[in-house]
């Protein structure tokens, strides 16, 4: 049990890919947390444990971690750098007294940079600035330092924030220094951390009981339920008896309830692992058993006259998207999860972990609320792997009424490109009516533009711009505010081919259909009538049979005599395919197939109600 002087509660925060996860790595090595021949001291990206997280190449989920350095316990959180995990950010936040702001020497702060240093100032975190990646052969050291300068005197709350330490690094190899002649390793960061973060801001008065704000929970199969958070008074101990205090509101007023728990175990960090310990201070970070009814924002207290912590403020959702139970002929094939119970279950054990979400029942199924596209197909794509089989919307901007007026979410936007395709951008953000702020050149020649943009247009906008500048292009947006609708954008897109029969694809029907526009489908696949196979040449859907096979006669003829040869098929990814959806289209997702298809599969009720 450490003293509180002892103990540092850092968070690591940064814009997406300026390298927060391998610093941890490199602090986790470099505190001897690992044995020389443990297989993590040859990993990288250790902290990132989940499997789309290794393959998008991003943090999803904060994680705790502590180190042990000259006597000091200093307990990590590396948080996510996108703002579509913000919740994330918001929620692990309250577990730290100071922040690393990891900034990339080339880059410079970016739009997440700001995001995120804004949430840990308004919370009254210290920070401390690590310029990254300083032998990039297009770092700018001192430009990147003025900018910093700016991004702080931008956002600082009060003066005392306008003095931060700044480091500079290069975490992939393990370095840091006080100047740009980095020593070969990173005892200046933890001497940093020791010397600069605060010790824990803790209330003093013991006698008034534990209090221990919950801002993280996890699960396992041996014990069940773990709710993680810090204390902030008093002592937790193994086998004590404590009152979930959970806040709730009513006509915008706070509503108190209690209810009694027992802790079976108490746990605290060390490298990647829990080890149980008896008994923990005030400052220390920590994670109890047997507390199964407590959610994020609750507060373990105890004593004569428990008081609950202020809960977690969070930003409200910007997009929705249905959710419900696959209703198409192939419904039941491939997945083991297919009712709407089950989904239903599913959705709201996702609502313990993840506050950012909201959860409404509409019709069969569910419309679940998030920050952004990537929330929200992280979420539909982990579902899948688990075995899930659903059918999901086109992704809806959630709308808020301000003063009596309908309002929609705005964003920043920051889109950087090379100079042969600025004309490209510039023309599709024109057509989603986006507001060009800024244009600039950067020290490595690519084109910098900052626009604001409604989070209505910039639905699909990624996957555009991926194949106007062929994979070339880094974008990234951070939620700007509401303001009332101008005009709502209308996605413009191309008709659809629509598989008329159902049974299996031929090649045959499909080298006929091929002149009619882009395939999804390859041959020898299941097809359904109302099932979307392609995209037209032309502006309205085209109904057409893809089962057909070649009549077998004794006639011969010049023409059918060399062997079909198909265009390779389109292969859209999920966050594709949602993109692609419009109103009256659904997409049916199983845990190996995605199907494109329309809400009404016959093709003489979908006529009907079109003129209608």
């Amino acid at each position: 049990m450490e003293n509180k002087e002892q103990i540092r509660n850092v968070a690591i925060i940064a814009h997406v890919d300026h390298g927060k996860t391998t610093l941890v790595d490199a602090l986790l090595k470099q505190s001897n947390t690992f044995r020389d021949n443990q297989a993590e001291m040859s990993q990288t990206l250790i902290m990132d444990s989940g499997d789309q997280e290794h393959e998008r190449g991003i943090t999803i989920t904060a994680k705790q971690t502590a180190v042990y350095y000259n006597g000091y316990k200093i307990n990590i959180i590396d948080t996510p750098g996108h703002a579509d995990f913000s919740g994330e950010v918001e929620r692990t936040l309250n577990m730290a007294d100071g922040v690393l702001l990891v900034v990339d020497a080339q880059e410079g702060p970016m739009p997440q940079t700001k995001f995120v240093l804004k949430k840990a100032l308004d919370l009254k975190l210290k920070p401390v600035v690590i310029i990254n990646k300083i032998d990039k052969p297009a770092a700018r050291i001192e430009e990147v330092k003025d900018e910093i300068s700016d991004l702080f005197l931008e956002l600082a709350t009060d003066e005392s924030q306008l003095n931060y330490p700044i480091y500079f690094a290069v975490a992939r190899d393990g370095k840091a220094g006080k100047t740009t002649d980095l020593d070969n390793d990173l005892h200046v960061i933890f001497d940093s951390i020791i010397n600069d973060i605060p010790s824990p801001k803790i209330d003093e008065a013991e006698e008034k009981g534990l209090q221990l704000l919950v801002a993280s929970l996890a699960a396992d199969n041996y014990l069940g339920k773990y709710a993680i958070g810090k204390i902030f008074r008093g002592k937790v101990k193994h086998g004590q008896t404590v009152k979930i205090m959970k806040t709730t509101f009513e006509n915008g007023e706070p509503q108190i309830t209690a209810a009694n728990a027992k802790i079976d175990r108490l746990f605290a960090y060390r490298g990647l692992g829990k080890e149980e310990v008896q008994e923990a201070s005030a400052g220390d970070i920590v994670a109890v058993t047997g507390i199964a009814d407590a959610n994020i924002g609750d507060t373990l207290a105890s004593g004569d006259r428990p008081e609950a912590l202020p809960t977690i403020e969070l930003e409200p959702p910007t997009l929705s998207i249905y959710i419900g139970p696959n209703t198409s002929p192939l419904k039941g094939k491939e997945g083991e999860f297919t009712t709407s119970r089950q989904i239903s279950d599913r959705l709201h054990k996702e609502l313990e972990t993840n506050i950012a979400l909201k959860i409404a029942q509409d019709g069969l199924g569910y419309k679940v609320s998030g920050r952004g596209e990537l929330h929200l197909s992280v979420l539909i794509e982990t579902m899948r792997r688990e075995g899930y089989e659903l059918e999901a919307g086109r992704p809806e901007v959630v709308y808020k009424e301000i003063d009596g007026k309908k309002c929609e979410p705005f964003e920043d936007l920051t889109i950087e490109v090379a100079p042969e395709y600025v004309g490209a951008v510039s023309q599709e953000l024109g057509i989603r009516k986006a507001d060009l702020k800024t244009q600039e050149l950067t020290s490595t020649g690519a084109t910098r533009f900052t626009y604001e943009i409604s989070t209505a247009a910039l639905i699909g906008l990624r996957n555009q711009l991926m194949t106007a500048t062929k994979g070339t292009v880094l974008m990234s947006s951070i939620p700007k505010g509401y303001r009332e609708i101008e005009g709502k954008y209308k996605p413009e897109r191309n008709g659809v081919l629509i598989s008329f029969e159902t049974g299996t694809s031929t090649a045959y029907a499909l080298d006929m259909a091929q002149a009619r526009g882009i395939l999804f489908i390859p041959p020898q696949v299941p097809v359904y009538q109302g099932m979307i196979v392609g995209l037209s040449n032309k502006k309205d859907d085209i109904d057409l049979n893809v089962c057909r096979e070649k009549q077998l006669t004794n006639m011969r003829t010049h023409a059918s005599d060399g062997a079909i040869q198909l265009t390779p098929y389109t292969n859209l990814s999920l966050e594709q395919c949602l993109d692609f959806l419009l109103d009256d289209e659904l997409l049916e997702v199983t845990p190996k197939s995605l199907r494109l298809r329309k809400r009404q599969l016959d093709p003489i009720k979908r006529k009907r109600e079109a003129k209608n």
